[in-house]
């Protein structure tokens, strides 16, 4: 089954608000799949697009500086967040 490219955006548009409400916390993939009620992967897939457009970062270490092998968490760009931040004021 297909999404379409306005659904895609709109489930990003979730994304980019749960990572505002939660700034500056960085969480795992899982969490922001949860919390938007979508697959882990499907989830990922759009976060890497966000990253793309420099809307998201990924971090690939824990707090230690131990890289992760097979997670990643991710926070909003401190771009995103000072530009949704003057739309919510």
């Amino acid at each position: 089954m297909k999404i379409s490219e306005e659904k895609k955006e709109k489930i990003c548009e979730q994304i980019l608000f749960h990572l505002f409400s939660i700034f500056p916390k960085a969480i795992f993939t899982i969490n922001i799949a949860q919390e938007i009620a979508r697959d882990e992967e499907f989830t990922k897939k759009l976060l890497l697009n966000l990253k793309k457009k420099f809307l998201v970062f990924e971090i690939k270490k824990n707090p230690k500086g131990n890289p992760y092998l097979k997670r990643s968490r991710w926070r909003l760009s401190n771009k995103a967040y000072f530009t949704y931040k003057k739309l919510n004021n």
